[in-house]
């Protein structure tokens, strides 16, 4: 972590799809952050509607902000954009933005690949900056802190592989699991599924109830690949609560691999100097983070099996989406790595 004196001043900030759950967050985080400034909130389809009619919970900290269109927002004079749109949308906007030297923080998966023909064959459709990728850096900030220092780009990466990412990562880098045969199952609140409507949201069929989907082909899958350097089998799950990430990975140990003991004392010295990581001996559960910018860990070695599991749980809104890409760009600026995000989780 940095000193924590602050190095910019507060910087006029635009966050793009503001409306949605994750644009919301960043709006929440936003106001109690010393060094952000936000001049518009952007949602075409919102346009014209305030803050506070729309997001009630935010009506005492935005009385009289108004959403805007691109357009209008294009206009304004601004230094930071936050992106937080479906993928596939933020493409173009990055691309004129970064033309006129705004930094962009994309929430997006549109800069999270480093390849443009594999983008185009997860999300089916062709990138429209492909020039712009390879100066885009991860920011994921327990493993690319370094590199995150002076981004001008930043990729925020899913909720899912920050999850499994953080869990798996170090045993990964310490060679203690297989290359192959690695299984990620998660458990998501309805929220990282985003506002739009879909029937499998829909309360009657999601009341008591738990459901897998994208067996084999979810989008995040390269991305883990691309992050760990393994091949992995990942299975999501959607849950009947609104927030909250639960994952519980799978992999053949190798030689190297120790007891259990030894798998959190690894994950324990890994994460020793990263704030928003809890290391635990018991497993996390999906409620702990909630509210939080914090990932609980753990891990057991199963003897019988010569099985690894490792475990996380997050909150998908904040570390898995807006509370992570406010690290990210406090990293980026100098800024104390926590500056402006919660510590503690909300509990019951």
């Amino acid at each position: 972590m940095t000193s924590g004196v602050s190095k910019i001043a507060p910087m006029r900030t635009v966050i793009f799809g503001a409306s949605g759950y994750a644009g919301a967050e960043l709006l929440r985080l936003a106001a109690g952050h010393p060094e952000l400034e936000i001049v518009a909130a952007v949602a075409e389809s919102n346009a014209g509607k305030s803050v506070a009619t729309h997001q009630p919970a935010l009506a005492a900290l935005y009385p009289n902000l108004y959403f805007v269109d691109t357009a209008t927002a294009s206009d304004l004079d601004f230094d930071l954009a936050f992106l937080a749109m479906p993928h596939g949308h933020s493409q173009t906007i990055v691309k004129k933005l970064r033309t006129r030297g705004v930094m962009c923080v994309d929430l997006g998966a549109d800069f999270r690949l480093r390849n443009a023909d594999v983008f185009a064959h997860w999300y089916a459709k062709s990138h429209e900056a492909p020039e712009l990728l390879s100066q885009a850096i991860y920011g994921l900030v327990e493993r690319h802190r370094e590199e995150l220092h002076g981004a001008e780009l930043i990729a925020s990466p899913g909720c899912y592989p920050t999850a499994s990412a953080l869990a798996i990562g170090p045993f990964a880098d310490a060679g203690w699991i297989s290359k192959k045969g690695v299984v990620v199952n998660a458990l998501s609140g309805t929220s990282g599924a985003g506002r739009g409507a879909q029937e499998r949201l829909q309360f009657s069929r999601l009341s008591g109830n738990a459901e897998a989907y994208s067996l084999s082909d979810h989008r995040h899958t390269p991305e883990m690949e691309q992050e760990l350097g393994l091949e992995i089998l990942f299975t999501p799950h959607l849950v009947p609560t609104s927030r909250g990430m639960l994952v519980t990975a799978y992999a053949p140990l190798t030689q190297n691999a120790g007891d259990s003991d030894e798998a959190l004392q690894l994950l324990t010295e890994h994460y020793q100097s990263d704030p928003f990581v809890v290391v635990c001996a018991e497993p996390p559960t999906l409620k702990d983070p909630v509210g939080s910018n914090l990932c609980f860990l753990s891990a057991r070695v199963d003897k019988r099996t010569q099985t690894l599991i490792m475990m996380s749980s997050l909150d998908n809104l904040i570390k898995g989406a807006a509370g992570q890409a406010i690290q990210a760009w406090n990293v980026a600026t100098g800024q104390e790595e926590i500056l402006g995000l919660p510590m503690s989780g909300v509990t019951p």
